[in-house]
């Protein structure tokens, strides 16, 4: 997978690892997932059963388009272990190989609704967490440790695209519709320690809090952020249920958001975000309460892990 600007471009799938999720039975169910957040605001699921993964080169050179024998073999075990834990999350998904970011294999499903088109895009972590897995083979500087984990990291989000480009019948890039003009504010600092500064963290604070409920605390989940200069939704659960019920209000929460951009991203230039700034304020009342409705009963609690680190559970109602 290549991102160029406003495009996410697909140059390599895996007809085995395709072979293996469109195996999936339609009817396949797994158990309640436990959706959690590190402290780092990582989503992350507590899996019923261990997933091994077996040891992965580091290393890529992401002109070449195609993974090396070894590590197709490699994910393709993996893939099966997890079609089989979360059959219901994986099926209906394509794989696809992305150059760039080897460690993090992509799956994606696309959506319509109504005249709009959206991509469902999950990348799984196969990163080796040293304090939340067991090692069962030592890494070294081109390979990662085999371990076994009951955690398994993922990004999981919904993204509205301009347009699909097919090859033979194949989608081969998404062109991703574009709602942000620029997220970047400026700078802060000085010398070796000048930062840039960006407004996407408070476009996500703007959006979400948009549409919760009053009241509602379910941080580090935003159920709308800003990425990819546009609005987004994010799918805690991989449950293909999950992204039919927030799709339609993802598609209602963009055609509301779009004629408000350019003032939202004014208002935030001029600071931090607050749920008192008159224009949230403004939009906040004009948000029908049937949408906010979606997100009744969201909420997150904080716990220690066994390692007294603070994680966050995620309560998400029926699912």
């Amino acid at each position: 997978m290549e991102q160029l600007l406003n495009e996410i471009r697909i140059a390599y799938m895996d007809g085995e690892i395709n072979q293996i999720l469109g195996a999936i039975a339609e009817e396949a169910r797994e158990g309640p997932l436990h959706t959690r957040y590190n402290s780092n605001e990582e989503l992350f699921l507590e899996l019923t059963e261990d997933i091994f993964v077996p040891r992965l080169p580091i290393h890529h050179d992401v002109r070449r388009p195609e993974p090396s024998a070894g590590y197709a073999a490699s994910l393709r075990d993996v893939v099966r272990q997890l079609a089989a834990v979360l059959p219901s999350s994986f099926h209906g998904l394509t794989y696809y190989f992305d150059p760039a970011d080897i460690l993090k294999p992509c799956f994606y499903r696309l959506y319509k609704v109504e005249d709009a088109t959206y991509l469902y895009l999950l990348r799984v972590d196969l990163g080796f967490r040293a304090f939340e897995a067991e090692t069962l083979e030592p890494g070294t500087n081109d390979v990662t440790p085999a371990f076994r984990t009951r955690r398994l990291y993922a990004e999981s989000e919904l993204i509205p695209l301009e347009a699909v480009m097919w090859e033979l019948g194949r989608a081969r890039a998404f062109k991703i519709r574009q709602l942000v003009s620029n997220t970047w504010i400026g700078e802060t600092g000085r010398g070796y320690l000048v930062r840039g500064v960006w407004m996407d963290a408070g476009l996500s604070k703007f959006f979400s809090k948009l549409f919760l409920p009053e009241g509602a605390r379910t941080y580090p989940f935003y159920p709308f952020f800003c990425k990819y200069k546009t609005v987004c939704a994010s799918a805690p659960s991989l449950a293909a249920a999950y992204r039919r019920r927030v799709l339609p209000l993802l598609h209602r929460a963009i055609g509301f958001l779009a004629p408000e951009m350019d003032h939202i991203q004014n208002a935030l230039k001029g600071g931090e975000f607050s749920e008192t700034m008159p224009l949230f304020v403004e939009l906040k009342a004009k948000v029908p309460q049937a949408w906010k409705e979606v997100f009744h009963g969201f909420a997150t609690r904080p716990y220690l892990n066994e390692r007294d680190l603070k994680e966050y559970a995620l309560e998400i109602p029926g699912f």
